[in-house]
């Protein structure tokens, strides 16, 4: 068994934990090779089928690529895909792109909080009816308790200090303090009433594993990640006002592993083009002790 498949069947046995010993529960779906990368395990870990709703949380100013790719292969795969949306926050212009909110606020308010009442039912989901091929008001308003997340340790600062079962409180919000320790992959799961909790099968893959092994299992993921003779490319993916592209003449899996092998982004950050990681000074643990993806 490499490297890879030990990763894959740790996740796999995560992956499967949490389905076992957690009821609500449901996977974020970002759109980003990371959360694609975790949608296959889930698929291989039950057999086809994933058992658990796909949240993703659209802000309305994602790049519209991601968007189409989202729902193409949500019916591809007929998948439970659901989002959610701060509808008040983009009615009233109360974002960043219309100037009323510098790039954290508009972050905590398009993203924290529309996670944060889309999993508590709170707010209006949105389920794809698969045989209209369109999104219709989602009836079942049950809360979510149980998330399972395709961060990464190493992929900035505030995620290396999560655990692979990471307790919040009724409210999201994350006491990176009081995390409980996982030694020789024993895990807790026997959490008190009302926590509400994170699940991160792929905390120990590093943004080279993900890329060889979408090349392994020919895994589709967004365009964006490739140049289109531009000259660039996206290596990290969010709303297209925050988000910049790299120089890379990268145009398949097999080139982006080779940049990576050979240290072309050893000195700048997997999260450089995202500008908001910079206004929360370097890292995104403001946001994230808030209920942050």
């Amino acid at each position: 068994m490499d490297h890879l498949e030990k990763l894959e069947s740790q996740s796999v046995y995560i992956l499967r934990e949490g389905y076992s010993q957690f009821k609500n529960l449901v996977m974020l779906w970002s759109i980003g090779k990371d959360s694609t990368v975790l949608l296959w395990l889930a698929r291989k870990a039950f057999f086809g089928h994933v058992p658990f709703p796909l949240v993703h949380i659209d802000t309305a100013y994602k790049i519209p690529e991601m968007i189409q790719y989202r729902d193409q292969l949500a019916l591809e795969w007929h998948l439970n895909m659901v989002y959610g949306q701060n509808t008040e926050a983009l009615k009233n212009k109360q974002t960043f792109p219309d100037g009323a909110l510098d790039r954290i606020s508009c972050c905590k308010t398009l993203k924290t909080d529309a996670l944060r009442n889309t999993l508590s039912g709170a707010w209006p989901r949105y389920r794809l009816d698969h045989v209209q091929k369109k999104y219709v008001l989602d009836e079942n308003k049950e809360p979510y308790t149980g998330v399972i997340v395709g961060v990464r340790a190493d992929e900035e600062g505030s995620r290396s200090k999560e655990r692979y079962f990471s307790p919040r409180d009724k409210r999201n919000d994350w006491n990176v303090g009081d995390q409980p320790p996982e030694l020789w992959n024993q895990f807790k799961t026997d959490f008190a009433p009302g926590t509400h909790i994170r699940i991160h099968p792929l905390l120990d893959w590093t943004e080279l594993n993900i890329w060889e092994y979408i090349g392994r299992e020919n895994i589709p993921v967004v365009p964006l990640y490739f140049d289109q003779g531009k000259g660039e490319r996206y290596r990290s993916l969010g709303c297209f006002p925050c988000t910049f592209p790299v120089k890379s003449t990268a145009k398949n899996v097999e080139d982006i592993i080779t940049e990576l092998k050979t240290g072309k982004f050893s000195n700048i950050a997997e999260r450089a083009g995202r500008a908001q990681d910079k206004e929360d000074g370097g890292g995104l643990e403001t946001l994230r002790r808030e209920g942050y993806m």
